[in-house]
Formats: C-alpha cells, sequence, structure tokens
C-alpha cells in the first residue's frame, strides 16, 4: 500500500514539472501574453467548441507556426499538441472483454488468449486464418473502456469550488422539514443511524448509479446498443446534481450487443472501486477544508427504467409476477384477443377510503378491497437469493447442421 502511494506520487510530481514547464515556456522570445500552455488550451477549446477536425487542427497550427516568429513553442501537429494536454487529464482503462459476456481479462485472466468459459478467442479472427500466432495480433473482439472514479473524486475535492458544493448539504441546506434534497429523504437518515461514523462526515459521498442502452449511430443502426453507465454525486445541491459537469461517466460497455444481466461482469471494475471506497477509505485532500481526510461512499440508489432494473437487479420483468413487490400476488389479466399481459390492481395500493377504489367504470369493473402487500426488508431479499448460483456468460448455440 506504501509502495502504491509513493509511486502515485511520484507521478504526480512528475506531471506538475512537465506542467509547470510548459506554463513558464513563452509562446516566443519577447511574448507576454500566451505561455505554450496557455495557447494550446486556448486553441484546444476553439477546436472543441467548433468541431474542427484533427486534420484541420493540424493545418491550423501548422499554419500558425509560420506566421510566428521563428523560434516559437507552438507545436505544429494535433498529436503533439494533445501530448502536451493529456498529463491534465483523467486516466482511463481499456479492458477486453469476451465476445459472449463470460469474463473481462483482467487480473488472473489478463494474459489468456482464449475465454477460459466458451472457448471464443480474445482477438478478431478472419474467417480463413486459423493460426493461433496470427489471432494474438489481431484486434479485440469486444472492449469495455473504464473510467477510473477515485482520482476523479480526488481531482473533485483539489478544487476549491467543488470542495465547498460537496458539503452543501449539510452547510448550506435549508432545513423545514420539506423534501428538497435528498438529504431529507428518510433512506438517508435512516443511513446515518445504522453507520453513524460514515455519516458524520458530511464530505463521505453517497452516488446513484444510472445506466440504459443507447444508440450511438442514429437510423445507420437501428439495432446497435451500447451502455453508458453515469454516477450522479447528491452530496451536491440539486441545481448542480444532475449537471453535465457533475455526471460522472464512469465506463462505456460497448455494443453492438446489450450486456442484458451480464451487466454484473462488465460494472466489476466500478464495483471493486466502491468497496473500497465503502470498507477502507481512501486518504484525500481537501481544498476547502485545507486538510486529508479518509474518503468513503456508498451507492444510494440506482436510476433506470424497468427494463434496464432488470439487468441490474437480475429479477424477472416479464411473465405473470413482475412486480418486484407484490411477485406472486401480482395481478395481471390475459387479453384474450391480443394475447398479451396487462397489469392490473394498481388501487390497492392506495389509502382504504380513497374514492378510486370505488370507482368501477373508469378501471376494470370492479371494486378494490385488497391490502398491499409489505415490501420484504432487506434480509428477506438477502434469504432468497444468497442461495442462487449465477453463471454469467450466454450459452452457446449448437450449429445447426446442413442435410448434404
Amino acid at each position: 500500500m506504501i509502495d502504491d502511494i509513493e509511486e502515485d506520487n511520484l507521478k504526480s510530481a512528475q506531471v506538475y514539472d512537465s506542467l509547470k514547464d510548459d506554463s513558464e515556456k513563452s509562446l516566443y522570445p519577447g511574448c507576454t501574453r500566451f505561455t505554450r500552455l496557455s495557447a494550446i488550451l486556448k486553441l484546444f477549446n476553439i477546436k472543441a467548441r467548433n468541431g474542427w477536425t484533427d486534420r484541420s487542427f493540424t493545418e491550423l497550427l501548422e499554419l500558425l507556426h509560420e506566421m510566428l516568429p521563428e523560434e516559437n513553442m507552438l507545436p505544429t501537429r494535433h498529436y503533439e499538441a494533445k501530448k502536451i494536454l493529456c498529463l491534465m487529464g483523467m486516466e482511463y482503462q481499456k479492458i477486453h472483454v469476451c465476445p459472449n459476456d463470460c469474463i473481462l481479462y483482467r487480473k488472473e485472466f489478463e494474459t489468456l488468449t482464449k475465454c477460459p468459459r466458451c472457448g471464443v478467442s480474445r482477438f478478431k479472427v478472419k474467417d480463413d486464418d486459423v493460426d493461433e500466432d496470427n489471432m494474438k495480433k489481431g484486434p479485440p473482439a469486444k472492449v469495455l473502456w473504464y473510467l477510473p472514479i477515485i482520482p476523479r473524486f480526488k481531482r473533485l475535492f483539489a478544487n476549491v469550488n467543488d470542495a465547498k458544493n460537496l458539503v452543501w448539504h449539510a452547510n448550506g441546506r435549508k432545513s423545514d422539514g420539506l423534501l428538497r434534497h435528498a438529504a431529507d429523504s428518510p433512506q438517508w437518515k435512516k443511513i446515518d443511524t445504522l453507520y453513524p461514523q460514515f455519516g458524520s462526515d458530511p464530505r463521505n459521498l453517497r452516488l446513484g448509479l444510472a445506466t440504459d442502452g443507447m444508440n450511438p449511430y442514429g437510423n445507420l443502426s437501428s439495432k446497435h446498443s451500447s451502455w453508458p453507465v453515469l454516477l450522479i454525486i447528491y452530496n451536491l445541491p440539486y441545481w448542480l446534481s444532475m449537471k453535465r459537469k457533475y455526471m460522472m461517466l464512469s465506463m462505456m460497455i460497448s455494443g453492438p450487443k446489450q450486456p442484458g444481466n451480464d451487466i454484473d461482469v462488465y460494472l466489476t471494475p466500478l464495483i471493486e472501486d466502491l468497496i473500497l471506497l465503502w470498507d477502507e477509505g481512501l486518504e484525500v485532500f481537501d481544498a476547502h477544508g485545507n486538510d486529508n481526510f479518509n474518503l468513503r461512499a456508498l451507492l444510494f440508489c440506482t436510476i433506470n427504467d424497468f427494463p434496464a432494473y432488470g439487468n441490474l437487479s437480475d429479477y424477472s420483468v416479464k411473465g405473470h409476477y413482475v412486480c418486484p413487490i407484490c411477485e406472486e400476488n401480482t395481478s395481471y389479466h390475459q387479453l384474450k384477443h391480443g394475447r398479451k399481459t396487462c397489469y392490473i390492481g394498481h388501487r390497492k395500493f392506495l389509502r382504504r377510503n380513497h374514492t378510486y377504489r370505488r370507482l368501477k367504470k373508469a378501471f376494470n369493473g370492479c371494486q378494490e378491497d385488497k391490502i398491499a402487500p409489505p415490501s420484504l426488508t432487506g434480509e428477506e431479499v438477502y434469504e432468497r437469493v444468497c442461495q442462487v448460483n449465477v453463471t454469467f456468460g450466454k450459452i452457446l448455440k449448437k450449429p445447426i447442421m446442413k442435410n448434404i
């Protein structure tokens, strides 16, 4: 652990020295308005706002380099300019995945070239290529892009304004008994009661996880499904927590097929970081309080539609018993001609004297006298699923034998 901290400190020192040198170098001899770093930053901002291509940006750099005095420090290629700014960016991990979603090629599987469960190659293979040595040189069959969350949390607390906003729920929130912020919810207060050590420090983070399928190609590919996994920080003020700046993209699960119930395989790196932040915590510098503290975090809730809920919780969202609260007592009706299942009986969740319970024509033709079932506790849910044996990966179908 100490060696890792020393290695991180060494890398940070090298990055700081490199950026410091570029920030002190004048763009050209005698220039007082721009340094090498500030000029590149301003040019990249213009490139991003106007959607310039890398090729057009290279042509602009070449032209500016010729227009400036001969001994100028401006790079002439987009790649060279990007290398200077890469030190300011956040790291990411490109993890190879089994095409059938069985495993991630990391840790004990990092050196394998075939999936140990389904036997499918790790790399893309041509139909006429049967040489295993050539298979190793090809591109990966499927890739997971993971953006580690711990360095990003450190970056947030290193900024004075962001560090101040992260404790707004304790210092700036109006507490008048109304539900204005997630900190006013019973769930937030119950966590503080169950884990007083966690709740005593307002800097400890409570996160929401949101994911769903998206098609990045529009009408060009109607079947493609990529799954971004976002984290929302509920410590922030309610007008900031859902802003684009603070919604953290933690990973991108590439398509073309959706992960389905095997999404747990892809979430492994994120879950490991969350477990670390919950069990042990991490020493982080708070720029607002000007001190170091042990940062901890928990997953406060998930945000998703019902199909994605089924993938994340591995709960069946099809059939007659799809309600996670009612389960076997789910009220359903099979349409005679449409052959579809519709779900009725929602009025049982209303209070006993509610007007809607007595209405007939507006609903299914009957009054509602049933009582809503009690929700399962966490212990009861765990007792039901603790013996479930989950096997990740999609089962390969047997090839169809054609008659000769």
